[in-house]
């Protein structure tokens, strides 16, 4: 094995080279503002913590690729998607540094920018992409060619940008399509996909879920039409409870186009785990699902924030690329919602003593592992 070489902190990090890619488009820190170096440095660390989100994102959805996903393995899943949501936390603070520029001193550097913009940012439509967000479900940018056009360098040749998009969108599946199938294959109350009764099974356990979450409803809707100020606040709340009830048997029986029966079980198969969450083989599958909700969160906030940050510093213009602007930004923060049945259980869970008793509770315990 061949020695190696004493190496320096400085050349490990390559921290020269890092310093030197701060000066602007004259490539010279002395030719460039504070303000405008802020500006390059902060994005171009957003642009770091991305490639980490991305590593753990591909190692979380490889590991979901599996037929048979192990607890060893889903605890490493678990551990890329918590890494992952502590880096977009992090990130998130970073437009605290951007909202120390006021308006005119962005304004004093903000032409140079023109027509580039944030969307033509790689990494984050790569992560949006890679964690399963649709062509179909892109908000318009409101410009000639749409999303891919974006990515072309100005004379509508290709780019290292499109390119790193390109590819990503050809390395399928993304995270949401392993995720669906890892949770269709997930045992409910003993039974998996490859059993014959299966879907009988899983129907009962929704049939028995759905008695008890209307029992509960029932419970609170007496109990709030009670204490209406008027009759009629008491059945307008009524009313109100009675669609909830409708609507979660709505949501356990997906039409064809939306999956079916498919669709259904990865649904039950979401509401078991948070149903029986303190279940010994339920811990791993359960910290899956409270990482991805944690994910999106810290995603739909980064928008957010993004949105508040360019609204204080330069209010409601026309972006540089040509965007809406702040108006284009808060709607991918309001729109761009992957795991939409995830947070739809959280409104359909029910008490821990009112759910209903399984029939083959003990199949979850270790020694089934």
């Amino acid at each position: 094995m061949q020695k190696q070489s004493a190496i320096s902190y400085w050349d490990y990090i390559r921290v020269e080279e890092l310093l030197g890619l701060q000066g602007g488009i004259p490539r010279d820190d002395a030719k460039v503002s504070n303000d405008e170096v802020l500006f390059i440095t902060v994005h171009q660390v957003f642009e770091l913590w991305f490639k980490l989100v991305l590593r753990e994102l591909v190692t979380a959805r490889n590991l979901f690729q599996a037929e048979r996903v192990a607890e060893q393995q889903l605890s490493g899943a678990v551990k890329s998607l918590q890494r992952a949501c502590s880096v977009l936390r992090i990130a998130n603070q970073h437009w605290e540094v951007m909202e120390t520029l006021n308006t005119r001193e962005f304004l004093a550097f903000r032409d140079k920018l023109f027509p580039a913009s944030g969307f033509q940012s790689a990494q984050l439509r790569q992560i949006e992409i890679l964690f399963g967000l649709s062509m179909d479900q892109r908000i318009p940018l409101g410009l000639e060619g749409g999303y891919m056009a974006a990515l072309r360098s100005h004379d509508g040749a290709p780019s290292p940008a499109l390119a790193r998009v390109q590819k990503q969108l050809e390395d399928r599946p993304s995270l949401r399509d392993a995720i669906d199938e890892w949770l269709f294959r997930t045992p409910i109350d003993g039974s998996d996909p490859r059993q014959k009764d299966d879907e009988r099974c899983v129907r009962a356990f929704l049939e028995n879920y759905l008695v008890a979450h209307a029992r509960e409803t029932d419970a609170t809707s007496e109990h709030a039409a009670s204490i209406a100020r008027t009759a009629e606040d008491g059945e307008r709340i009524a009313k109100r409870y009675a669609d909830e009830k409708a609507q979660v048997r709505a949501f356990f029986t997906p039409s064809a186009a939306e999956g079916g029966f498919k669709r259904a079980r990865i649904r039950a198969a979401m509401l078991f785990i948070e149903t029986y969450r303190e279940l010994p083989l339920l811990a791993w599958p359960r910290e899956v699902l409270d990482s991805l909700v944690a994910l999106e969160q810290f995603l739909v906030i980064f928008r957010q924030r993004h949105a508040r940050m360019v609204e204080r510093v330069i209010g409601r213009r026309t972006g540089t690329g040509g965007s809406a602007g702040v108006d284009y930004l808060d709607k991918t923060a309001l729109e761009y919602r992957i795991f939409r049945d995830l947070w739809a259980i959280r409104t359909l869970q029910i008490r821990r003593a009112a759910a209903p008793e399984l029939s083959n509770a003990a199949f979850y315990d270790f020694r089934n592992s």
